[in-house]
């Protein structure tokens, strides 16, 4: 899924793309790991608050043009690198960075922080806690300057391309693996919803063979399910809950149809 010129509008309630001045995407579902997911923000010359809370995000070079930005929010998304911050280095109004709970946080929450300050000084606010004038002068010393944009590999349509160290990957990885992969992703899933898990023998009729692309845009689809059930009430889980004995059921059928 990205997000479409149309969308934005829509969400913004604005005429023209150059009138935009606030953008809240949050649990949008933008979960393709592409600059194409949110390339549109290189055509908001005049946005100033972004909210993208919540989503699938990895990839922040569309933000790099957004000059007029003060505010971003970024809260549970992809984010793997903060090496991704170096996009934001060049953005002289922002003020109010939300990056927590981003797989780039790590597991030492000062080193995060101190990288984070060093590589933008003029923040006010990281992650809803105020910056202190004592936190930029430790930055220097405990961050880490980053210098460079993370390293990608080119893709083409939602794939990555093929390479002779990816062809080597997927060749060690045998279709055992990876049915047990979408197994346990799957039945994650039906765990959350109080469903039963499906066994391992029905599990090759329940769930089609899939090319590695496809493979991996699915489980990013579920990662993002995930992520966003956790923000639902008691409410809000047994809609889920319906809608996907729905579905079930009508693939069930359709199974039955075909046999």
């Amino acid at each position: 899924m990205r997000l479409t010129r149309a969308a934005v509008l829509a969400r913004a309630k604005a005429a023209a793309l150059d009138g935009v001045r606030r953008l809240n995407c949050c649990a949008n579902l933008l979960f393709l790991s592409l600059p194409a997911q949110i390339s549109i923000c290189r055509d908001l010359p005049n946005i100033e608050v972004i909210t993208f809370s919540v989503n699938g995000i990895s990839d922040l070079e569309p933000l790099n043009q957004c000059q007029n930005l003060s505010e971003l929010y970024l809260r549970k998304n992809n984010i793997t690198s903060l090496n991704e911050l170096f996009y934001l280095k060049n953005l002289p109004r922002l003020r109010v960075l939300w990056l927590s709970e981003n797989p780039c946080c790590g597991s030492d929450p000062h080193r995060y922080r101190m990288t984070v300050l060093r590589n933008l000084p003029s923040l006010q606010k990281l992650d809803n806690q105020a910056v202190t004038e004592e936190e930029l002068s430790q930055a220097l010393v405990d961050g880490e300057e980053i210098t460079a944009p993370p390293a990608r590999r080119s893709v083409e349509n939602g794939c990555p391309e093929s390479t002779e160290s990816s062809a080597a990957e997927s060749t060690t990885e045998t279709e055992s693996e990876l049915l047990n992969f979408s197994l346990e992703e799957t039945n994650k899933i039906r765990e959350e919803l109080g469903m039963k898990p499906v066994p391992r023998d029905k599990f090759s009729s329940f769930s089609p063979r899939e090319t590695d692309c496809n493979r991996k845009k699915r489980n990013n689809v579920l990662n993002a399910i995930l992520l966003l059930m956790k923000e639902l009430d008691a409410e809000g889980l047994e809609i889920v809950q319906q809608t996907v004995g729905r579905r079930l059921q009508a693939f069930r059928k359709k199974e039955l149809q075909e046999e």
